[in-house]
């Protein structure tokens, strides 16, 4: 993370998920709920990718242009599925004004729904190891040429043709799938030290791929980048599918960023695997300019929800960011990926979703991202945690602070206390997590608070505990539940059942 969080505590939201309504009406919601975002605590709000896609139904990974942001008659529409660019510009000003710092999904690893087909020279590779070639070289007709005939040269006129990609996914001239390789000079998968090695290489994800290796292409996105930041006024990106970009790019266009719009301008990678070593690695070749979502840490959760009282919640950051990499961990609960319904589907089960929540919003470890789907619901549905998140929020915001203590000491039953700090009055947090059965366990939160009475602030304990001489006190939580205790004369935030 680019600055410490210590003296206020900082808060990401995604400030979407996969099912929204195809409304055009995203962009007008998100102005409208800044100033209550802000209230909330809410620093960051990462939007949907804002680029023309596919179609007014795309969810916006579908990217065609990255100059077109709802503005352009292109692929039958001229909003996205989330509004106008108009109604983006507002958005972003919205957040802005509210103190809130705007982030721009951005999505480079491809480019979807081409204007034509060429012709050029493959070789096909197998889907379980791209290192594998099946066939000799062979011409194809793909769909590589992309001339933005909508936005007829407006803000920029490059145009992509089938030299610009590694890859491609259908040959039109055989009417036949597989994962086609483009061959010429200078071309072939990325460097397989620059991109993850699941399957063999991982360069190729879908559509059309981008060689982040070919100069035409690196000068363009550099140009798109200055337009976006200069237009939109955001102020930090989150990164798509980083793990199939090639690395070097990525410094070098993130730094390029950094250098030119500040430190401040924030960048987080969703880079999806959850293996120790490979994120070092990933971090270590990225000079660790940016974040990373912590993968390891969502699957340790996930995996917690699905074994009950058989997970062992000591392990519970086992291998994560959150653990090895603190400074450079965006941890979640889940997201529009891991939803349910959703490509990487592994969604935490709902009566876990109270206790991982207390875990990254409490702990000091990470950088929290609050999940639109668990805060609003998901497909119209309404939101089963909006109540907890709400409560947690606010005892993020006025109570995580100062010293932690660790009571991972017990396979069902975990605890973490924070002493609190002077700059903020009353502060101090204690917290307890049961997968098992009740329990209790004694926990200091400073000698600053002995003669306290403490209160559990999510309602789910009634009794109080009293706080001894050395700040030690025997706290409680319900079997299958998160217990969060606070001192009694704090002041809390009235919140109604429903979340409202």
């Amino acid at each position: 993370m680019k600055e410490e969080i210590t003296m206020e505590n900082q808060t990401l939201m995604q400030y979407f998920e996969w099912y929204l309504p195809a409304d055009g009406n995203h962009w007008t919601r998100l102005a409208e709920d800044a100033q209550h975002l802000a209230d909330l605590g809410i620093c960051k709000v990462w939007m949907p990718p804002a680029f023309k896609a596919t179609s007014n139904n795309d969810v916006g990974y579908g990217v065609y242009d990255l100059f077109d942001l709802g503005e352009f008659d292109q692929k039958g529409t001229v909003r996205t599925k989330y509004g106008f660019k108009d109604d983006y510009l507002q958005a972003i000003q919205a957040l802005k004004d509210a103190g809130i710092q705007p982030m721009a999904d951005v999505v480079l690893n491809h480019k979807a729904a081409a204007d034509g087909l060429e012709e050029f020279e493959v070789v096909e590779v197998d889907p379980m190891d791209r290192n594998k070639v099946l066939t000799e070289p062979f011409t194809i007709q793909g769909w590589t040429k992309f001339t933005f005939d909508g936005r007829n040269g407006a803000y920029n006129d490059f145009h992509w043709h089938w030299y610009h990609f590694t890859g491609t996914d259908y040959d039109a001239s055989r009417n036949k799938n597989g994962i086609y390789q483009i061959q010429g000079d200078n071309k072939g998968w990325a460097h397989g030290d620059l991109v993850d090695k699941e399957n063999g290489n991982y360069d190729y994800l879908m559509y059309a791929d981008i060689d982040f290796k070919h100069p035409e292409v690196v000068e363009n996105l550099d140009q798109w980048a200055e337009w976006f930041i200069e237009t939109t006024g955001v102020e930090g990106f989150r990164l798509d599918a980083v793990k199939h970009i090639d690395s070097f790019f990525m410094k070098n266009f993130i730094h390029n960023i950094t250098k030119k719009y500040g430190e401040d301008f924030y960048v987080f990678g969703e880079f999806w695997n959850g293996d120790t070593e490979t994120n070092d690695e990933y971090l270590e070749s990225i000079d660790y300019l940016y974040d990373l979502v912590d993968v390891a840490l969502h699957q340790n959760l996930f995996r917690a929800s699905q074994e009950g009282e058989n997970f062992d919640l000591r392990t519970i950051f086992d291998g994560t960011l959150a653990l090895n990499h603190p400074e450079q961990a965006v941890t979640f609960v889940d997201n529009h990926d891991s939803q349910w319904g959703s490509s990487l589907e592994s969604a935490v089960e709902d009566w876990f979703k109270p206790s991982a929540y207390a875990l990254i919003l409490l702990m000091k470890e990470g950088y929290p991202c609050i999940f639109y789907g668990d805060y609003y619901g998901v497909s119209g549905n309404p939101p089963m945690h909006r109540a907890i998140i709400d409560n947690l929020l606010e005892i993020r915001k006025n109570h995580a602070f100062g010293e932690q203590n660790y009571y991972f000491d017990h396979p069902n039953t975990i605890g973490f206390t924070r002493v609190g700090d002077e700059e903020h009055p009353h502060s101090g947090v204690a917290v307890l997590i049961s997968n098992g059965e009740d329990g209790d366990k004694v926990m200091n939160v400073g000698k600053q608070h002995a003669g306290e009475t403490w209160k559990e602030a999510t309602g789910n304990v009634e009794e109080t505990v009293s706080i001894d001489g050395e700040g030690n006190g025997r706290f409680l939580v319900h079997g299958g539940n998160v217990a969060v205790w606070i001192p009694e004369n704090a002041l809390q935030d009235a919140r109604k059942e429903d979340g409202k």
